[in-house]
């Protein structure tokens, strides 16, 4: 490769697999490509232990099948943020936890526990402060890499959108069951469940 090419060549020598040119851009655009690798473990761990306890709380809904469907829709897309996200921890020279508890602890949201009174409000509740939690989270990481990551600032916030999307429809829905109270988040249905309009990126199979 002719050297007079101005992004010929960088920091990283040519065949030099220690390093990656898409880590060290970050840190010569003012980032800190362990803190942010760090930090998306933190959000990803709270994605995945979501994804379990939202099983949870979706079976208690029974016989409130609008409840579950959206419920449902939110499951899936937060495991797709799991996906989504989890190849950038390796692209960034991290790895995820061997022990998945180690996994679970470091997340960066309280567990979304099954309320002692599994009513459809308290579960709604749970739901929403979930979601609540999970924007607080993906905007942080927004915040952190605006600047200096275009990679990883595209996957959180698209993550965000979606995010925001959860919340509004269990504002609604918890409005309607708690307080009797129209409060629209405007939507119908996804399409097919965990549809992660925003996040979904590169299907690999249909299991993806």
């Amino acid at each position: 490769m002719s050297s007079d090419k101005p992004h010929g060549s960088g920091s990283v020598a040519p065949g030099d697999t220690s390093k990656r040119v898409g880590a060290e851009v970050v840190r010569e655009r003012g980032g800190d490509p362990e803190a942010i690798r760090e930090k998306l473990i933190d959000a990803i761990g709270a994605e995945f232990t979501t994804y379990y306890y939202y099983t949870n709380l979706r079976c208690f809904l029974a016989g409130e099948e609008d409840y579950k469907e959206i419920t449902e829709d939110a499951r899936l897309e937060d495991r797709a943020h799991f996906e989504l996200v989890m190849p950038r921890v390796f692209e960034l020279g991290g790895s995820l936890p061997n022990d998945i508890r180690d996994f679970a602890d470091r997340a960066s949201c309280p567990d979304a526990y099954l309320p002692d009174d599994p009513t459809p409000e308290n579960i709604l509740e749970t739901l929403l402060e979930a979601e609540r939690c999970a924007i607080r989270t993906w905007a942080e990481v927004c915040d952190m890499t605006r600047d200096c990551d275009p990679r990883t600032y595209d996957m959180a916030a698209r993550i965000y959108n979606e995010e925001v999307d959860h919340e509004a429809w269990f504002i609604e829905l918890l409005s309607r069951e708690r307080d009797g109270e129209a409060n629209p988040a405007g939507h119908f249905v996804r399409g097919e469940p965990g549809e992660a309009p925003y996040s979904t990126n590169n299907r690999m199979n249909d299991s993806a």
